[in-house]
């Protein structure tokens, strides 16, 4: 019977409250209100009733009114209520403190238990499984944990820790804020586990990203015959999906078809997920074919992963698709698109998809908002974003963090610090992510100012120590050379972990810090239990290569043995690159030999190309391109700028024509890059083809730039072409005008045709602009 139905036949009649003639009927007043609380409507109207009934005294009435205020939402109401009971018992202060965590009030509902405890009530296992959901909020994380852990100090006292009930919400209490060894004491301080509590230990373990864990737990509930529900599934599948352990997933996807779970859609949703992170795009695709009712969350989970593959024309297809099936989108969906339009730089795109947003009343969700940032931020429009971003009426952190990196994204640092003093400004709390965006913008060593405020915040804040915020700090350091202060990083950050080890050491490399990526090799191996791994040994081969460090490029190489990696096609690759550039072409040989014979990789034939072009071997590298197309191993753009570069050594311009034209012709069909180009300019303007060479200059689908410049000025002072050298010396001085190589070429080109004056005038202006030659130097290693 509806509440309304009810209260309508109090009006007439009293039969529905008042079983004589004497009093109501609390029982049936308890079920209108609990008829209430399940539809719509508030229960104003029968608060209305139980005051004019004069029940307003009656405990248990109040109790059902206060909890179905707290199921419409209705804190307030709920608070009135409470605040006019003569007599509350336990049930009305658990029931107040359970509407204040539900109606998002958590200080208000840690106040309310801790009022009651002081008016004399001992809790029970329900009242502190309220109190504990206000614990797993992680807004002040700290002081959330210390009350969960009072609290179970108290379900110790009292005695309940060991109910299933009350020991679910404790082991998801800890596992909220990271501490698994503790929700696992918790969960074995359990007497009678049920599936419920089974179910938050397998949620923990996900949560915190323990899928091994997940997985053990998963196993033992079959092994002790207990029932499987769709919330088990769930969570052993999304395990699967963080071990990448595809035969234990193959298997629960056979009990979800022995135990008939195929029309459960979470469960099918987390089969779909698990089988695309693991590669298998078929299978997903054949079990997303099975769902019977795809809701939402199974179109998100097609798109978040072809997004993550930034695989823009199957997300699309799936976006299209979408409301086909009467699925429609919502935050999360417009979120993907819009932050894969942004990926890809498709502004247009992006702009559609969030006219779609406004259209379906998702303009304003801060999901979607924050999404448009990054989308506008990595197209370029970063004016646009800060408009947009200027116009919310909400923020959260995400939202100050997406626009900072914006500014990180172009290396704009004086936005950046401004953005994130007025986030300071406006009471928000940084971050690790919002100091490792602000610490990404600094690319340029007159910003060391800004740097050295913002870690001397990091410092007060006592955030150095957290692996995210201490790499970017060293990244920085990196940019302005300041290694002594990067070490100081690294000595107060303590144990780094083996991605932080990676970064820095390739940030050192990508600043031209050669010898400092050796010294921090040796310093990450001191620690034993530190093995590099294939792309920490590419890149110490690559700092040796730099260096021309021939003695540590074969220790380097007997490490790379020792520990398995030299069928590995990059750490090859970066072996063959270091013995070449350390002018050993036959160690190159014999190492490039050594791979090619197990596999065939286009970059490792690549990398041999090049080295036999820069020793001058011309014979060699038309072979082995030979021996590359016979491997049937497709070409990249890198091939050719090899090959044509071998030709310029020689001077074989119509031979470096033709690689040209076959890369464009039908059987290639690939597009040249600018390092196509420029090897074709260099080739044309070393054979005295200046005209030419300039004309590919005109033509070519990029800007010029200065490189391509340098090679006709100095085809030019080869040849004698004044005229041309004079313009191209110009067009790298207006492109690059602190260079000192422009001034130089410039200067060198008058005085080549004996214009001495005008030679002096070019190192006169370049004094002038305070511009000044660097000092060119040869190393030996002895």
């Amino acid at each position: 019977m509806r509440a309304s139905t009810l209260l309508l036949q109090t009006r007439g009649s009293s039969s529905a409250f008042f079983p004589g003639p004497k009093s109501p009927d609390p029982l049936a007043l308890a079920h209108a209100l609990s008829a209430a609380s399940r539809s719509s409507r508030p229960p104003s109207h029968l608060h209305a009733q139980v005051l004019k009934l004069g029940m307003s005294g009656d405990t248990f009435t109040t109790n059902h009114l206060l909890i179905s205020y707290s199921r419409s939402g209705l804190l307030g109401g709920a608070l009135a209520v409470f605040d006019e009971m003569p007599h509350g018992n336990l049930v009305s202060w658990t029931a107040m403190v359970s509407a204040s965590i539900r109606c998002g009030a958590a200080e208000l509902g840690i106040g309310l238990f801790v009022s009651m405890l002081r008016s004399g009530f001992c809790p029970n296992e329900f009242s502190l499984a309220s109190a504990l959901r206000a614990a797993c909020d992680r807004s002040a994380a700290r002081a959330k944990l210390q009350f969960g852990a009072s609290l179970h100090g108290v379900a110790v006292k009292v005695g309940v820790d060991a109910d299933p009930f009350l020991g679910s919400s404790l082991l998801l209490m800890y596992a909220r804020h990271g501490h698994v060894a503790a929700a696992e004491r918790a969960f074995a301080d359990v007497r009678c586990k049920d599936l419920t509590c089974w179910n938050a230990m397998l949620e923990g373990y996900v949560s915190n990203g323990c899928g091994y864990g997940a997985m053990r737990a998963a196993a033992l509930m079959h092994r002790c015959r207990l029932p499987a529900d769709m919330f088990t599934y769930v969570s052993a599948l999304k395990a699967c999906s963080i071990t990448g352990e595809l035969d234990f997933g193959r298997r629960l996807h056979g009990c979800v078809i022995h135990n008939m779970f195929e029309s459960d859609t979470s469960v099918m949703n987390a089969l779909v997920d698990m089988y695309l992170r693991s590669g298998l795009t078929d299978i997903a695709m054949a079990v997303f074919g099975r769902i019977r009712q795809k809701d939402t969350i199974s179109w998100n989970t097609l798109m978040s992963r072809f997004a993550h593959d930034e695989d823009d024309r199957a997300a699309a297809c799936c976006f299209a698709d979408m409301p086909l099936s009467g699925s429609k989108p919502n935050e999360v969906t417009f979120s993907i698109m819009l932050r894969l339009s942004g990926a890809n730089e498709n502004a247009s795109l992006g702009l559609q998809i969030f006219s779609l947003s406004y259209h379906h009343g998702y303009s304003d969700d801060v999901l979607v908002a924050n999404a448009v940032i990054n989308m506008l931020s990595r197209c370029g429009l970063l004016n646009c974003a800060h408009g947009f971003f200027c116009n919310l009426k909400f923020r959260n952190i995400v939202t100050w963090n997406e626009m900072i990196a914006g500014y990180g994204l172009y290396s704009c640092s004086e936005d950046a610090m401004r953005l994130f003093r007025g986030m300071v400004c406006f009471g928000k709390r940084p971050d690790e992510f919002t100091y490792s965006a602000v610490l990404s913008a600094f690319r340029e060593s007159h910003e060391a100012r800004n740097h050295e405020q913002l870690h001397a915040i990091i410092l007060k804040q006592g955030v150095t120590s957290r692996q995210f915020v201490s790499t970017s700090l060293i990244k920085a350091k990196a940019v302005f050379g300041s290694v002594q202060d990067a070490l100081k990083v690294i000595e107060d950050t303590g144990e780094m972990d083996f991605v932080s080890w990676g970064v820095i050491i390739t940030s050192f490399l990508k600043h031209g810090l050669n010898n400092e990526v050796l010294f921090l090799f040796n310093l990450f191996r001191s620690d034993r239990m530190n093995k590099p791994d294939e792309f920490i040994l590419a890149t110490v081969l690559n700092a040796c290569a730099n260096a021309a460090l021939i003695r540590q490029s074969r220790c380097i190489h007997s490490i790379v043995v020792r520990t398995g990696h030299r069928k590995h096609f990059c750490v090859a690759s970066a072996l063959v690159d270091a013995y070449a550039k350390c002018g050993d072409i036959s160690a190159a040989e014999s190492a490039f030999a050594t791979i090619s014979s197990v596999s065939a990789d286009a970059i490792l034939y690549n990398t041999m190309l090049t080295a036999y072009a820069n020793h001058g071997r011309i014979n060699e590298a038309l072979s082995l391109y030979q021996d590359m197309t016979q491997a049937q191993l497709i070409p990249t753009p890198a091939t050719f700028v090899a090959i044509v570069s071998a030709c310029s050594h020689f001077g074989l311009v119509e031979e470096g024509k033709v690689v040209f034209s076959l890369m464009m012709s039908e059987g290639q069909g690939m597009n040249p890059t600018r390092a196509n180009f420029a090897t074709l300019v260099d080739l044309l303007a070393r054979k005295g083809l200046l005209g030419e060479a300039k004309g590919v200059i005109d033509v070519m689908p990029f800007q010029p730039w200065p490189a391509v410049w340098r090679s006709l000025t100095n085809g030019c002072r080869i040849h004698g072409n004044k005229e041309l050298g004079v313009l191209a010396a110009e067009q790298i001085m207006r492109m690059t005008p602190s260079s000192d190589g422009a001034y130089v070429s410039l200067s060198n080109v008058f005085a080549d045709v004996g214009e001495w004056h005008y030679a002096e005038e070019a190192r006169t202006v370049m004094a002038e602009n305070k511009v000044w030659k660097v000092q060119g130097y040869s190393r030996i290693e002895v």
